[in-house]
């Protein structure tokens, strides 16, 4: 057993006292590494700008991508410990099986069951706390156009310059769920599904089962029904799975969906969702998940959290997710932002001779206080959160595709590669010089993103 997986086991053990012990067990990458993003040396976000567009490359198919994960999964489904266990569901995209197992078969697992490379408690996921503004600066309420976002960020000038709203681009939003039937996100839920706590898919229509989600997907793609916009992309389609019941669920409802959104081909993934980070370790039971988004060419947009400086998301500490912060209308980033210096000293999808790697979260800031979008039931409200800062870098994306859609044709790491430059490099810096735990490189500035990355016809 090697000596990150037998700290795992032990730390379970320690843990937890009961006599069967429910963990997710992961297997080793069939693939490369992957690239991870490189900054150290980086003194400004405009040399982290690439030059012209890529030229398209052999995409991994998911077919393949999921057969070969599947095939990876095989000898550990095969090894006698999980034999004598309850298997309630594998997740492709992780290489993760939940496996119930005695201790004593824990304690022996990765012996007898070659490949095993991580084991994981199933935690509990929440939404960051999320409150909502009471009082509103007059600075916001002025701007009876657009939701104050859509006008810092640039999306409104960039419908003006370039016709672009988001047409033809669909974004994964796992959350809480969406409203349908509000006026500003009529018929712009493009797919659904609702996954229990054991990440088994449930027979449900389109619901929210609490405010979060409708809010998130009204700042993606919102219209302006109220007579104020509220979406960055209004011409996009989200495809929404519900995978935190009344804003609480588990890390397997979590990888089905994400299971679940790669299979609906999403353009990118919004996910406003973590637990806690403290420590500096960083690889998470979600980090292949992300690798796997990467290789099919989709970006993973995640909010960094709000328990202020120094803490981390699951999510959003990972590096190979792009996390976000939040700031107000006067681009200060907000107390309740998280951020926080991370370390992985061992990663199987790493090149050994990248590590140790020391990296900054999050990576870049967006609007994120006093943010009006849509709850269920034709309401509207103004939020504060990471949460909210988090679709307006995945409503950039959107719209980033729609204006430049020879990007689509990037083949899938260096898709995701480039699309990460463009949003970094463009960015309004703010904060110390360089990258910083606060505003990251800097405050999204998505029409900026789209001017640099449009190659003259």
């Amino acid at each position: 057993m090697t000596i990150h997986v037998a700290q795992q086991v032990e730390r379970i053990l320690d843990e937890d006292t009961e006599p069967t012990l429910g963990v997710l067990v992961q297997v080793a990458d069939p693939g490369p590494a992957v690239e991870p993003v490189d900054d150290a040396m980086v003194r400004g976000a405009r040399e982290l700008l690439p030059g012209a567009v890529p030229q398209a490359g052999g995409a991994v198919r998911m077919e393949s991508l999921w057969q070969s994960n599947q095939d990876a999964l095989a000898p550990l489904m095969d090894s006698e410990p999980v034999r004598n266990s309850r298997v309630s569901k594998t997740f492709w995209t992780s290489r993760t099986a939940y496996l119930e197992l005695s201790r004593d078969d824990l304690a022996r697992l990765q012996a007898e069951a070659p490949g095993v490379t991580g084991v994981f408690p199933d935690e509990v996921v929440t939404l960051p706390p999320v409150i909502t503004a009471r009082a509103l600066p007059a600075e916001i309420t002025e701007n009876s156009t657009a939701s104050w976002g859509i006008t810092k960020t640039g999306a409104l000038s960039v419908w003006g310059a370039y016709g672009a709203r988001g047409k033809g681009v669909t974004v994964g939003v796992l959350d809480t769920g969406v409203d349908p039937t509000h006026p500003d996100l009529a018929g712009k839920v493009s797919a659904w599904a609702e996954f229990d706590g054991e990440g088994n898919p449930v027979d449900s229509q389109p619901h929210d089962s609490a405010t979060h989600g409708t809010h998130v997907c009204g700042t993606i793609v919102g219209g302006n029904a109220s007579g104020q916009w509220i979406g960055m992309a209004p011409e996009a389609k989200v495809a929404v799975g519900l995978v935190l019941k009344g804003g609480s669920g588990s890390s397997r409802q979590v990888l089905a969906g994400i299971d679940w959104a790669v299979a609906q081909g999403v353009d990118v993934l919004s996910m406003s969702l973590a637990s806690t980070v403290f420590t500096v370790d960083a690889p998470t039971v979600y980090t292949a998940a992300f690798v796997n988004c990467k290789r099919m060419g989709i970006p993973v947009i995640t909010a960094i959290g709000n328990r202020g400086a120094q803490t981390g998301a699951s999510t959003g500490s990972d590096v190979f997710t792009v996390a976000v912060s939040a700031t107000d209308h006067r681009d200060v980033v907000a107390g309740f932002s998280g951020g926080h210096t991370q370390r992985i000293t061992a990663s199987e999808f790493i090149a050994q001779d990248k590590l140790p790697l020391i990296y900054t979260k999050p990576d870049l800031a967006a609007p994120g206080v006093a943010v009006v979008s849509s709850t269920p039931g034709g309401h509207y409200a103004a939020k504060n959160g990471t949460s909210m800062a988090t679709p307006h870098v995945a409503g950039a994306v959107a719209l980033l595709l729609s204006a430049v859609p020879s990007i689509k044709n990037i083949a899938g790491e260096k898709r995701v590669q480039f699309i990460g430059e463009q949003l970094l490099g463009s960015v309004d810096e703010l904060g110390e010089a360089g990258k910083d735990s606060r505003y990251g490189w800097g405050r999204l500035n998505v029409l900026r993103a789209i001017a640099l990355a449009k190659v003259p016809s």
